[in-house]
């Protein structure tokens, strides 16, 4: 049984995204005691394997770091651990070695995959970098991503779109405004406008994801005398499954409409591709029914999009309220923690024995 001081152990070694090498050596020297498991260092990814003769493979993935903070901070009481990465995801990650140094014989051949860099831009992402320096290690029948989830399956995720616009102006003295345009009010009023947007809804495989959009930046101004000529606003679109990185992009233009005028400037900064639900994967859908909990959408971006841009089924399940993730208060319970090992163990157990699945 996972304990909260198994977590507290992994919280203690600080692990904010890039620096996550000790993290990555702990991990490393708890996976080689069990020697039926073949474990790989990959820069601070660590990646377990079983090397048996099932025709099945599971991988199940986790990242390593956390966002900033700090780590001396962490209190447990009561069966409630407080600290920084406590839910996302080391609570998840306790889990996950648990289950592995578990030498009871499974009827699939698990890989367990220990990723740095998740929380910051994903040209980083240990796990691209597994796929682009050994692509073998991440061959698999189906995968799960142990993100905190409230220990029911979040299928799919979100795609992310961040654009950046920046709309024209005509500069003039703040004395005699009315021989310019000023830029920066123009960008109030786009910004008015996207504060108005109406979530859109859509129901892929039974679950609803909800659409959102938000600015996030503003920037403009030239001097406190002079009517600024030029202001941009970055935007950023949580766009459900059903829609390719192109189809948002127009949806964005057409919803914005007459505020975009010749001469302003609309620019893709950054897209991570959604993934579909996928649940009629028969994998997927036994965890669903081991969980005991209906699935519902992931309104975030994860790394299961990464599971399915390589062809594999794969789906969020993990320890802590998602909620929490990123907060200065972020906490896991025992209860979930336990109640995360428990499903998984017993999702492993209950695999079908072929590789044919539906997906």
């Amino acid at each position: 049984m996972t304990t909260l001081d198994d977590v507290m152990t992994l919280v203690a070694i600080e692990s904010v995204s890039l620096n996550e090498a000790a993290l990555a050596s702990h991990v490393y020297q708890r996976l080689v005691r069990r020697q039926d498991l073949v474990v790989e260092r990959v820069g601070d990814n660590v990646v377990a394997r079983s090397t048996g003769h099932h025709a099945t493979r599971v991988l199940i993935a986790g990242h390593l770091d956390t966002v900033p903070g700090d780590v001396t901070n962490a209190s447990l009481v009561d069966g409630v651990l407080h600290g920084l990465g406590a839910c996302d995801m080391k609570g998840s990650l306790a889990g996950m070695l648990d289950v592995a140094l578990d030498s009871a014989p499974l009827p699939v051949e698990v890989t367990w995959v220990f990723y740095a860099r998740e929380e910051i831009a994903r040209a980083q992402s240990g796990l691209l970098e597994i796929a682009e320096l050994r692509p073998e290690l991440l061959v698999a029948d189906v995968a799960v991503l142990a993100e905190p989830t409230g220990g029911r399956v979040e299928a799919g995720c979100q795609g992310s779109l961040r654009v950046a616009i920046t709309l024209e102006g005509r500069r003039a003295h703040t004395a005699r405004p009315f021989t310019g345009r000023n830029a920066i009010h123009r960008l109030g009023d786009l910004v008015a406008f996207v504060a108005m947007y109406q979530p859109r809804e859509v129901e892929i495989d039974g679950v609803t994801f909800v659409e959102q959009l938000q600015a996030v930046s503003v920037q403009g101004g030239v001097a406190s005398n002079v009517v600024p000529d030029s202001a941009t606003c970055v935007l950023n679109h949580r766009v459900a499954p059903d829609r390719t990185r192109d189809q948002a992009v127009q949806w964005l233009r057409d919803f914005l409409g007459e505020l975009l005028e010749e001469g302003d400037v609309m620019e893709v900064a950054d897209w991570a591709p959604s993934a579909s639900p996928e649940l009629g994967n028969s994998h997927l859908a036994r965890l669903v029914e081991l969980s005991g909990r209906p699935p519902r959408a992931k309104v975030g971006w994860t790394d299961v999009a990464t599971f399915h841009a390589l062809g594999i089924p794969a789906t969020n399940f993990g320890a802590g309220d998602p909620l929490l993730a990123h907060r200065s208060d972020e906490f896991v319970t025992a209860e979930e923690v336990n109640t995360f090992v428990s499903v998984l163990g017993d999702w492993l157990r209950s695999a079908p024995h072929s590789r044919g699945m539906p997906s």
